[in-house]
């Protein structure tokens, strides 16, 4: 099972948060990121409050079989970009507003996974560590791109290009180059085209999703460079219990 919010789905949170803001930590009054978080699980009928994580635009990946989570889940924050069960009815959750989230699942519905992939991720290798930590083989894989900032809206420097090209130079067709601009050359840079890369390179074939852009459609999704004080969406996948 697998979910994504809105900004418009039912919440509480007021301007510049309004109205469906999962995140505690962009300065929303706490009070209604718990309401919001409660409303979320109750209109899903989740059979768990979601792993909630404390994102650090890293590596770290939570084995959440192996962890053992405070009486209330919903206020369990843990230092992760990415975590995996094969727990059935354990909720991930990642939360972005521009970045990429990424699930990934067993064809069998046997392991799920939630990773959180802006481009300092990407480039430290957050897809492939938590690949690494599945017990699935990669032949056996699914992954879906969801809701990310777009290849026409993302802009970036020559720190951005560089940090993926000097790692492999067939990075470089997910930048386009733009006009200079104050002698410093700017680039469009495709999230979803380097995550694909880089599934691809772990032998990971079956990729959905990538048709979305948070920064050009305010009227469905937060957008951090659009807006800069914003809410997060979240994305969510768990194993049914029910089979």
């Amino acid at each position: 099972m697998a979910y994504v919010s809105t900004r418009v789905a039912a919440g509480v949170s007021l301007p510049p948060f309004d109205a469906c803001n999962l995140a505690d930590h962009v300065g929303d009054d706490p009070g209604a990121v718990q309401r919001n978080r409660a409303l979320l699980s109750a209109a899903l009928h989740l059979p768990t409050a979601p792993l909630w994580l404390s994102q650090v635009h890293g590596t770290l990946v939570l084995d959440a079989d192996s962890v053992e989570l405070d009486a209330n889940p919903s206020a369990t924050t843990v230092v992760a970009d990415a975590s995996r069960t094969s727990r059935p009815g354990q909720v991930l959750a990642v939360l972005t507003a521009d970045c990429l989230p990424l699930l990934l699942c067993a064809d069998d519905g046997s392991e799920v996974a939630a990773v959180h992939a802006g481009w300092r991720g990407l480039a430290a290798g957050a897809i492939e560590a938590t690949v690494q930590r599945m017990h699935t083989p990669v032949p056996r894989l699914l992954a879906w791109l969801g809701p990310a900032i777009g290849p026409n809206a993302f802009e970036v420097g020559a720190d951005v290009r560089d940090a993926f090209v000097s790692q492999n130079a067939s990075a470089a067709v997910a930048f386009r180059a733009l006009v200079n601009v104050d002698a410093k050359q700017k680039w469009h840079c495709d999230l979803y085209q380097l995550a694909r890369q880089r599934l691809s390179a772990l032998g990971l074939k079956r990729v959905s999703g990538g048709e979305f852009c948070t920064y050009s459609d305010p009227s469905l999704f937060f957008s951090h460079r659009r807006d800069r004080a914003t809410g997060r969406m979240a994305s969510l996948i768990w194993i049914d219990s029910h089979g």
